[in-house]
């Protein structure tokens, strides 16, 4: 890994998008483990794209209007589906063990498909990683599959570190039911407007 790779990486990955945003939602309204699976369904929810990148099959989700814009308009639907649920929600994490769990596992799944479904982040990593592999490299694959691997790890690190914020600030926020609601709304509205911004998006 080169310096080079590395700072671009970050300023990729700290500039708020969905899945920071999923993150710090889920550390505002449920807490600290919330936010943990939250960050680590997120950073699992790249492999697929890092692996099509690999493979040299987000060339064809680039070049082909029907696979790019069923995948997108999929992405735009759940999106605006968070956006509802986010609305609606009210009410603290459930306690009891089963339903604490089977909460944990939602957020974890959520989280990975809010970027299996954004059609873009394809794209973006046949674009990225081959600028930092050596081109005098026989098999440039390995390199795509450790850069990628960093990618993720450095991913993980920065959104658990956006979710401990997060939970942290839980603490001035969870006894004012008032100012909850409206960071649940806030979320809500940021989840359109995510959806919206993806719907437009081009190839």
């Amino acid at each position: 890994m080169t310096i080079e790779f590395f700072i671009t990486s970050m300023i990729v990955i700290i500039a708020p998008g969905t899945g920071v945003i999923y993150t710090l939602a889920n550390g505002l309204g449920l807490g600290r483990r919330a936010s943990i699976y939250a960050a680590t369904g997120c950073t699992f929810g790249i492999v697929p794209h890092i692996a099509a990148s690999i493979l040299g099959l987000a060339a064809i989700v680039h070049t082909s209007a029907v696979a790019f814009q069923f995948l997108k308009y999929a992405g735009v639907a759940y999106l605006l589906y968070l956006a509802w649920c986010a609305w609606r929600e009210s009410g603290a994490l459930p306690v009891e063990g089963a339903a604490r769990e089977r909460a944990m596992g939602r957020i974890l799944r959520r989280g990975a498909a809010i970027n299996v479904l954004n059609p873009k982040l394809s794209i973006f990593f046949l674009a990225f990683l081959p600028q930092f592999i050596d081109p005098t490299a026989a098999n440039p694959t390995p390199q795509m599959v450790v850069l990628g691997l960093i990618f993720m790890g450095l991913t993980w690190i920065v959104f658990i570190g956006y979710g401990l914020l997060a939970s942290y600030a839980r603490a001035y926020v969870i006894g004012r039911p008032t100012v909850m609601t409206l960071l649940r709304r806030s979320f809500a509205v940021a989840f359109a407007g995510l959806g919206a911004r993806l719907a437009l998006a081009e190839r």
